[in-house]
């Protein structure tokens, strides 16, 4: 069995093994970095498919022997020695199956989040602010990744209009690919007097962290406008233009950070994220021209696609897209979000195993 697909990302890995012995390049540190980046990113799959292929090449090296040889007990012994590598070859077989169905994303590590407040006024606000939290709580508590937040915009009463932060670690994006959407919140407000459950809403979107090799963005291609960062209510909190908003002409696509003192760490941190919705973009545009290969149910990434409800009264939390309910919303709010996420990785593994058994 052949994994061609797998085996492009080892040819890939071995020229940027070659690439990391290269002088020019260990002297040119954000090519190294951007390049070492990549490198690691690809080690999980690239290591799988040499492995898979030293096991083939070791078990045909075996049957060869086994034709050779003439002795019954040293038949006996490589027919063991067969068996075993066989055996063997069948779990990497498994493996590179499971990081075929997997897809890209089981290639890259960072992405970043972008959390908004919807309906509901000051209560979205604030429900935006605990999902943010909850995300932190997952990501730093549980996983050990890195975070970094690169543009807050908070409310007087301690929500967020919206935050975007970026998130660092091995399968990373693999498993919060799928927190694109719409989260809904029932529950009763604490500025409720007559104890009447409200509905408020947020959307989350997961944004692939790109590098710029995979999303080249040439001057001439932004629009840079520079202004007075503030705080909630409107209030200056910087006298200088150090915010920056880059609008992406050939896309309209605007983005803007306000959070550094420095308009350059301003601009760097826009952008990521601008390189970011870019190649999302792109991503979106592929898969559209490939519409009968779409996942339907949980790959959409759409904002406007109600996901989750968040029912605080009956303590329960609902994926919608794969009528999923569990009753533990407090441990859920404190970064416990595992048993979603598998979940939702389960049904889109098995999803994509009946899309290729349907081609077949």
């Amino acid at each position: 069995m052949k994994f061609p697909t797998l085996q492009v990302k080892l040819d890939r890995y071995e020229e940027l093994e070659k690439e990391l012995q290269d002088p020019e390049i260990l002297a040119n540190t954000s090519k190294l970095v951007e390049i070492q980046r990549e490198y690691g990113g690809l080690a999980k799959v690239a290591l799988a498919v040499r492995e898979f292929n030293t096991r083939a090449e070791d078990i045909e090296v075996a049957r060869e022997m086994l034709e050779e040889e003439t002795d019954p007990a040293a038949k006996e012994y490589a027919q063991k020695e067969l068996d075993d590598l066989c055996e063997e070859h069948e779990k990497h077989t498994k493996e590179l199956e499971d990081l075929v169905v997997a897809g890209d994303s089981i290639t890259r590590g960072g992405l970043i989040m972008e959390i908004r407040a919807g309906a509901g006024g000051d209560e979205a606000a604030l429900f935006a602010r605990e999902l943010f939290d909850m995300y932190m709580h997952y990501v730093e508590a549980q996983k050990g990744w890195k975070t970094e937040v690169l543009n807050m915009s908070a409310t007087e009463l301690g929500g967020l209009k919206e935050v975007t932060f970026s998130i660092a670690g091995e399968g990373a994006y693999h498993r919060l690919q799928f927190e694109s959407g719409g989260h809904r919140v029932q529950r009763v407000p604490e500025t409720e007097t007559q104890g009447r459950v409200h509905t408020s809403a947020a959307t989350v979107a997961v944004l692939p962290e790109a590098s710029e090799v995979e999303v080249d963005i040439k001057p001439d291609d932004i629009r840079l406008d520079t202004f007075h960062a503030s705080g909630p209510g409107g209030q200056k909190v910087n006298k200088t233009e150090s915010a920056v908003r880059i609008t992406h002409l050939p896309t309209g696509t605007v983005v803007q950070c306000q959070d550094e003192k420095s308009q350059h760490k301003n601009k760097a941190k826009a952008m990521r994220v601008l390189r970011s919705r870019v190649l999302e973009q792109m991503q979106q545009k592929a898969a559209d021209e490939r519409a009968d290969q779409r996942r339907t149910l949980i790959g959409s990434g759409d904002r406007s696609q109600r996901i989750r409800t968040y029912n605080f009264p009956q303590g329960r939390v609902t994926d919608h897209r794969i009528n999923l309910s569990l009753y533990k919303i407090d441990q859920i709010m404190q970064g416990d979000l595992d048993d979603l996420v598998t979940a939702l990785l389960q049904f889109d593994r098995e999803e994509r195993l009946l899309g290729d058994g349907s081609k077949k």
